[in-house]
């Protein structure tokens, strides 16, 4: 039997269930996983209060791990029995002591990588690469704008821009943030609470605005995230932390500058293996070489779930948390 953590019918942090169950040998493409470390993100969040569907019910939630394979179904040459790897990839699973899953979507994890590292920083890490040399090529001297500059993703943002070249301007809630966001790339931490993040935007940039403005807040910041584009910017909403932006005006992305919008996802950017190893390689390599900081914040227990996610949807947190099996 194996522990995992599901759901029954969405709703609050009470419909978050310890359970155990039967996990059944991988089936053809796929691999066992014994997790060593699982990674807690907001989409978890959105799975457990119905924002996203799950395909069915009762459901393990969590789409980020780390850990050792530990048995291979047949037709499977992707991986073999004793590899270290990291996962981020439907369908939702990932909070459990164990679990099966397509042999496609693992990437291996470098020697000197640990399991709480590459759990807390495959989703963020990959998900900042695709967004920076993707979604729009980020280049030397580009301003650009982070909300929610000292998250696990805003964190790597700030990091992997700074090592760009970009001017790195950044919202946080609190003056720690700040300083958080200030220590690993952001030049502009702005208190969001406090100041009018869009004229401090405007003032930083001599009134030009932004080229693209990473936004994983959502209904909050949208109005003023598109006020601080410039002409011909990107407004990449990546997240919905404060709720859905659930209406787009083209007419008002004309008028304020011919301005483009997306609403990215990672698992469309990574649906071919390639592009998904191709991702995860440059990622781990710049952890490796020393470039980029995963940094693993908070840790709880399998057991704790709840206040992982309480923490997390409070602001509480910094950086990456991670469940520990």
């Amino acid at each position: 039997m194996t522990k995992v953590v599901r759901i029954h019918e969405p709703g609050g942090v009470d419909r978050l269930m310890l359970e155990q169950i039967e996990v059944p040998p991988p089936g053809p493409g796929e691999a066992r996983v014994a997790h060593r470390a699982i990674g807690v993100n907001y989409i978890d969040i959105y799975h457990r209060t119905g924002l996203y569907k799950l395909p069915a019910l009762p459901a393990v939630i969590g789409v980020e791990g780390a850990g050792i394979v530990t048995a291979v179904g047949p037709d499977v040459d992707e991986v073999k029995v004793g590899d270290r790897v990291a996962y981020i990839c439907y369908p939702a699973g990932a909070y459990a002591e164990e679990r099966n899953l397509a042999a496609d979507r693992l990437v291996p994890i470098p020697d000197g990588i640990s399991f709480e590292r590459a759990a807390a920083g495959i989703n963020r890490g990959i998900t900042a690469q695709y967004l920076l040399n993707r979604t729009i090529a980020v280049e030397p001297g580009d301003p650009i704008l982070v909300h929610a500059a000292a998250g696990g993703v805003g964190l790597m943002l700030c990091q992997w821009a700074h090592h760009i070249g970009a001017v790195v301007i950044g919202t946080v809630g609190s003056e720690a943030k700040a300083d958080l966001a200030r220590l690993n790339g952001c030049q502009y931490p702005i208190v969001r609470t406090k100041t009018d993040f869009v004229k401090e935007v405007r003032q930083i940039t001599g009134g030009e605005g932004v080229r693209v403005v990473y936004d994983s807040i959502g209904k909050d910041t949208y109005a003023g995230s598109i006020d601080c584009l410039r002409p011909l910017g990107m407004m990449v909403n990546y997240g919905n932390a404060s709720g859905l932006v659930e209406f787009v005006n083209a007419r008002e992305l004309t008028l304020k500058g011919s301005l483009f919008f997306t609403h990215p996802s990672l698992f469309v950017y990574m649906r071919k293996r390639s592009d998904l190893l191709a991702s995860a390689r440059h990622f781990f390599g710049l952890v490796d070489a020393g470039i980029l900081k995963i940094h693993v914040n908070q840790t709880y227990g399998l057991a704790e779930a709840a206040k992982a996610h309480l923490d997390l949807e409070g602001r509480n947190t910094t950086g990456s948390s991670i469940l520990v099996p």
